[in-house]
């Protein structure tokens, strides 16, 4: 096990810090969790809280100067500084809290590498900002996106910003959707690396602005870098002023998807 992470450059790092919250999911999997509620019916559990202090822990050690976002805690670290780590420890909190293996965990440097690791199938999904790829038993594939499932993913889950003009889960009436593509639902950073690995066609979700979210950032990442056409859902590039995430494997589904959202499908 690695002890020193100085060493190490910022994709590694990302990989070391997303593996040591991975560790504590995994761990903690199938206890009795003590919760914290965070009003508006959302909850963290004792896992997310000790997952975001085992990855704050590798990030300190490695990059002491630099600051971070925690979905948990907040903002900690050098306050000035113009690095800045965001993490979500543990995407799909309620999933996992209901004994179901459906989860993330996110580690991205704004603007540059990034990993999602899945907990129980021992797979980080990583970028350097240029290529992106999956490490595995100690090896690494390319990530290559792909349309042929045809299986999208949607966040069904509220608030919806873009209400009444735009909900995600709209788009499960419309009947272009229905004739070319299947649906489904995992609402958490797996479905945008499921995206970027070929496991799923697009992924769709309504909101804001969701660059900088610690839980979207890491999974944009990885989709940019893989070659994935990524851009909000009124198909502009994702950043400030943003709308929503719409992922997909190529422009052709890119296409059919903002063309039903759009109504004209």
């Amino acid at each position: 096990m690695i002890t020193s992470y100085a060493c190490l450059d910022d994709t590694e790092v990302a990989i070391a810090a997303a593996r040591a919250g991975a560790d504590v999911v995994r761990g903690m999997y199938g206890g009795r969790l003590a919760r914290v509620d965070k009003g508006a019916g959302d909850f963290a559990t004792a896992a997310d809280l000790a997952a975001e202090e085992a990855i704050l822990g590798v990030i300190r050690a490695a990059r002491p100067d630099d600051g971070m976002l925690g979905e948990e805690g907040g903002r900690q670290g050098a306050a000035d500084s113009a690095r800045e780590w965001l993490v979500d420890p543990l995407c799909g909190t309620l999933n996992y809290a209901v004994g179901n293996m459906l989860v993330a965990v996110n580690v991205a440097l704004r603007g540059g590498s990034a990993a999602v690791a899945d907990p129980f199938a021992d797979e980080v999904f990583v970028t350097d900002g240029q290529s992106a790829w999956v490490r595995h038993e100690g090896s690494d594939t390319p990530l290559a996106p792909t349309p042929a499932t045809r299986l999208v993913d949607l966040n069904l889950d509220p608030p919806f910003p873009g209400a009444p003009g735009f909900r995600a889960v709209d788009v499960l009436a419309h009947a272009g959707f229905a004739a070319r593509f299947r649906p489904r639902v995992v609402s958490t950073s797996l479905a945008l690396a499921w995206v970027a690995a070929g496991k799923r066609a697009a992924y769709l979700t309504d909101g804001g602005d969701l660059s900088g979210s610690v839980h979207f950032a890491a999974g944009i990442a990885l989709c940019r870098a893989a070659g994935c056409v990524v851009t909000g859902i009124d198909g502009a590039p994702v950043g400030p002023q943003g709308r929503g995430l719409v992922v997909a494997a190529d422009a052709e589904t890119h296409g059919q998807l903002m063309s039903i959202i759009k109504g004209r499908g």
